[in-house]
């Protein structure tokens, strides 16, 4: 399998900035089988039945981008340098990863500060990256990072245009709970407090799990040969509660559908081989490819993913590569909006 069989040309005025209003007017694609139907959101709760059981990614995003000041004295007096970091994950002792820029006017033992309330110090330097010790931790440090953070939007979207306030509520979706991803569960950018009780009047059940989506989502395949590919590691949990609830729904013959690529790892990651699901806290980097057997997963809502991206690769291990280049095709043919603030398909093998 090589990088190349994962590309497709994707016009730029195609790649989405701002999501649509409201969430549910997002186009969806709907692909079953070889049939390919063009609907929107707000027509997803025919799509299922009662019994179905979708798995929800519970991740809350932090505001992981914040701009800063670092002062230095020297000879010639106070030197003041603008910095800019974007936390990346948590690290061990309460500590977090970053990356910072420019990175050369950091030296580690250095104080940076992002407001009157906070402030953070440069424990080590090190690939390219930084960590950094707070100067609140608790329900202090997350007010006061709401305060002066701003959201960490993809590359391909902050490329075109600077974050700002909206974008606090749209790179959020309705059923954040656990704080830690620095990049939202994008399929669940979609769906509104209104359309659940619309799914759970049908009859659909609802599971919640939790991934930390880190940065290293985004981050390019540079190998030829797909396979040798090493994937970034997440921290997730699926507690004992939500493997009960996805092994009951497998048990009578139930479909479980996972919203996301983030929600589909993760349970998948937490299968066995009999194909339940069992309690799972930790971090993984699985990575799935075509040739993957699916344990799990029956369907997935997702939305439409960059170029030779693992995304992709996932989607065509699920449906197929020619069945995903042609519902590719077709996405662009039909001018569908692609990437975290685009529009949605739902796959059914």
């Amino acid at each position: 399998m090589k990088l190349d069989d994962f590309d497709f040309d994707l016009p730029d005025g195609l790649i989405a900035t701002r999501p649509a209003r409201p969430r549910t007017a997002a186009k969806l694609l709907v692909a079953e089988g070889d049939t390919i139907r063009d609907l929107h959101v707000a027509d997803l709760v025919d799509q299922f039945q009662a019994g179905d059981r979708l798995v929800l990614n519970n991740t809350k995003v932090i505001p992981a981008r914040l701009n800063g000041t670092r002062a230095r004295l020297t000879p010639q007096g106070e030197a003041v340098a603008k910095i800019e970091v974007t936390l990346l994950e948590p690290a061990p002792g309460g500590e977090w990863i970053a990356l910072a820029k420019p990175l050369r006017k950091l030296k580690e033992g250095e104080q940076v500060g992002f407001s009157e309330a906070l402030s953070a110090t440069v424990t080590a330097i090190e690939a390219g990256q930084m960590r950094i010790a707070f100067n609140l931790t608790g329900a202090d440090f997350d007010a006061a990072l709401a305060e002066a953070g701003a959201m960490p939007l993809p590359p391909y979207i902050a490329a075109l245009r600077a974050p700002d306030e909206e974008d606090k509520t749209d790179y959020q979706t309705v059923f954040a709970r656990h704080s830690g991803a620095v990049a939202a569960p994008t399929a669940s950018l979609h769906f509104t407090r209104e359309l659940l009780e619309a799914l759970a009047a049908k009859g659909v059940d609802f599971t919640e799990v939790t991934l930390h989506v880190g940065a290293g989502t985004f981050l390019p395949v540079k190998v030829e040969d797909v396979t040798t590919h090493r994937m970034h590691a997440e921290w997730g949990e699926v507690t004992a509660q939500a493997a009960a609830e996805i092994n009951a729904t497998k048990a009578a013959g139930g479909r479980v559908i996972p919203v996301g690529t983030t929600a589909l790892r993760l349970i998948e990651s937490a299968a066995v081989a009999d194909g339940r699901v069992e309690p799972f806290c930790r971090t993984t980097d699985i990575f799935i490819y075509p040739g993957y057997r699916f344990r799990i997963t029956d369907a997935l809502m997702t939305n439409f993913h960059l170029p030779k991206s693992t995304l992709l690769m996932l989607v065509s291990a699920l449906m197929g590569q020619d069945r995903v280049r042609r519902i590719y095709e077709h996405a662009v043919k039909n001018g569908y909006r692609f990437f975290s603030y685009g529009d949605a398909s739902l796959l059914i093998p």
